[in-house]
Parts: structure tokens; sequence; C-alpha cells
């Protein structure tokens, strides 16, 4: 495939994702007001209860079968994997640039947590599409490639609202927190001599209790996270809708059931098809509109934004190189050429738009949230056609 050829596949999901998130911008302004922060709440709840597990469910339903699941085993690792990485790096960033508290858990998921979705299931039948394909057959190469994408999504989708969502509103609750803190000053009704002594009486309390302090200390910072991680999440609607996706696709009676045009019950799954449709084009109208909050007012920093662009575009990139190498030497991910390609993107792809869900979920870092998502896609036109490029050469 020549490589302008390759530029206009990768470009076009790309394109795409910018001009709706454009949309979202516009339907945001104060003239027009279809999205305000009302109808962004409410549209987002649609995403989360109802959209994005209608997507997972019913593209695994129909993709994931008894005899691939297996042979799929490696994924959920590798993109376990992009998030270990991504993590370790974003927090390196926020150390070094001093992020503020409340988007330390944000910055972080923009590092680990990539559109393992809709630009897979986007890009690769695209690229399987074309006439010099280095993937074989193109009807095989797009049942195939439609399976590992929809997995790909499935398994992204549970981490983001299990690990993800949990870190963010941790990151949000610990500023809020820390904001309302007010410091206790002395009585008014105290003597001058008396104030003076507060701090001599304070230290000598605090030395000679200082061991049952600690132990104290410790005690409630573990019951703060405790309470602040929901362990409900675990099992949220996409959580759910992957474990029912999965039972549909490898029980061969309940696939007779719903999977197929002939397939008695087949209108639940075109039901739950249809509905899926509006996730992609919902989250990232969401994005659009939290931009307008972002361009009048952001506490995200130009070395921020940067940080996060060379983490997701070349450091990422590059550890998958050498983690897909390792796999394929060990025999862990078989000679498929086209699995080992989706591997190799996971770890080349721009932020989650789900993040910034999350933190209209949550209202914290909304608007910081839709700049760096502005310089993210407008830098994926580029970073991942070169990318996308790479890994084929090298595959082929």
């Amino acid at each position: 495939m020549a490589f302008v050829e390759l530029f206009v596949v990768a470009l076009v999901p790309v394109l795409k994702t910018l001009i709706i998130t454009a949309v979202g911008l516009f339907l945001a302004l104060e003239r027009i007001n279809l999205l305000g922060s009302t109808a962004r709440h409410h549209l987002n709840n649609l995403v989360f209860y109802i959209f994005t597990p209608a997507l997972v469910a019913s593209s695994l339903a129909e993709t994931v079968t008894s005899s691939n699941i297996v042979s799929l085993w490696f994924m959920p690792v590798n993109i376990l994997l992009t998030f270990i990485i991504g993590s370790v790096l974003g927090w390196i960033l926020v150390k070094i640039t001093k992020t503020p508290i409340h988007l330390h858990g944000l910055v972080i998921s923009c590092c680990s947590a990539g559109n393992l979705g809709n630009l897979l299931l986007i890009i690769i039948p695209a690229v399987c599409e074309e006439k010099n394909s280095p993937f074989g057959d193109s009807i095989t190469c797009s049942t195939n490639g439609k399976a590992y994408a929809s997995l790909s999504m499935a398994v992204g989708a549970v981490y983001i609202w299990t690990y993800i969502y949990n870190m963010i509103r941790a990151s949000g609750s610990q500023h809020n927190n820390t904001s309302t803190q007010v410091p206790k000053l002395p009585p008014m009704d105290m003597d001058h001599e008396s104030q003076l002594a507060l701090p001599l009486i304070a230290y000598q309390t605090t030395h000679d209790h200082h061991q049952g302090h600690v132990v104290k200390k410790m005690k409630q910072h573990i019951k703060i996270w405790t309470q602040r991680i929901k362990f409900k999440m675990l099992f949220a609607p996409s959580t759910i809708a992957t474990i029912v996706g999965i039972l549909i696709g490898v029980s061969s009676l309940l696939r007779k059931l719903i999977i197929g045009n002939e397939a008695p019950l087949h209108v639940i799954d075109s039901s739950a098809s249809m509905l899926g449709e509006a996730a992609i084009p919902a989250m990232t109208l969401i994005v659009g509109a939290n931009l307008l909050k972002g361009l009048k007012k952001s506490e995200v920093g130009v070395w921020i934004v940067l940080g996060i662009q060379v983490i997701r575009y070349v450091a990422l990139p590059l550890s998958g190189i050498c983690v897909v190498k390792v796999a394929r030497h060990y025999g862990l991910v078989g000679s498929d050429s086209l699995y080992q390609f989706v591997l190799l993107l996971q770890y080349a792809l721009p932020s989650a738009m789900t993040i910034g869900t999350i933190t209209q979920l949550f209202e914290v870092g909304e608007s910081e949230c839709s700049v760096i998502m502005l310089w993210n896609y407008a830098l994926a036109s580029v970073a991942l056609t070169l990318w996308t490029t790479y890994y084929m050469w090298i595959l082929s």
C-alpha cells in the first residue's frame, strides 16, 4: 500500500472525530445552547448506562466465538500493559510539571488510556479493504479485524470504567477535601502570651504521642482511599455488557437464538447495535462541548499538554514494539500479522474519549480534558498515520 493511500486511510477517522468535536463546540455556544451543562450531564448518563454497554455487548456477541476467544488471550494482557506503562510515565509527568492535584488523575488517565474502540473499528476494516493490504484476503481480514477491534474496545471499557473512573474520582475528591479544610485559629479571648505558647504545647503533645499518631494517620489514609474507590464500579454497565456479550458469543445455543439474520431473537441484537451506534458520536460531542469552557479558562499548562503528546506518540509506541517483539519471540501471539498489528496499534492511539465523559460526571477537569483532547487528536492525524505505516512495514 502506497504511503499516500495509507495516510488517507489513517487520516479519515481522525478527521471525523475532529469534525464531530467542532459540532459539539458549536452546540455549546451560548447563542445555540443545545449542549449546556444540564444537557451534557444527561447525555453523559445515557452514554454511561445505555449507549456504551449496548455497543460493547453487541460487538462482542457478533464477533467473538468459542474458537477465536482462546487465541486472543494475550490482548487483555497487552492492553493492561499499555495502562501500566502509561500510568508510570504519567505519574512522572505530573511530578516534573507540578500539575495541580485535582488534575493528577486526568493527566495520568490521558497518558494511560487509549482510544481502543472506535478508531480501531474504523481503521482496521479500512486497511483490510485496500487493494495492496499486507493482511491477505479482504473478507477474512475484515472479519478477524472486527473481532480484534471489538475485544479491544470491550477490554478497554472494563479497564477505563474501573481503573480510570476511580482514579479521576479519587483525585477530584482529594482536591475537594483539601480545598474545604480551614485552619484552626486560636480563640480571640486568649492573651498574647498564651497564643505564643500554643506551638510549644502542640509540639510536646505531638512528640509524646508520635508513634500512636503515625499509626492513626495510616488507618485514616487507608479508610479515606477505601471510601474514595467505588468497588461497585468493577461491575459497571460496560463490564456487565462485556460479560454478557462474551457469553452470547461463545455459547452456541445463545448465538443461534440471537445472532444472525435468521435467529429468532435477532431483533435484540439489532436493537442493541442501533443503540450502540450512538455511543461514539455522543462521547465526541461532549468533548467538543467541554472545549468551549477550556478555551475560556484552563489550568492545564503547555508543558503538561506537550508531555502527554510525547508519552502517547513517542514513548508508548516504542514500548509497544518491545512488548510485541518479546511476546512474538516467546510464541505468545501466534503468527497472525493482523493480530500483531492490532496489538502494536493499541500503543499508538490517542487518549480515550471516555475520559471526557468521566470528568463530566465528576465535574473535575472538564475544560482541561477538552484542551488536551483537541491537541491529542489534532496530532493523531500525523502521528497515528506514521506509526501505522511503520507497523505495517515491519510486519510485511
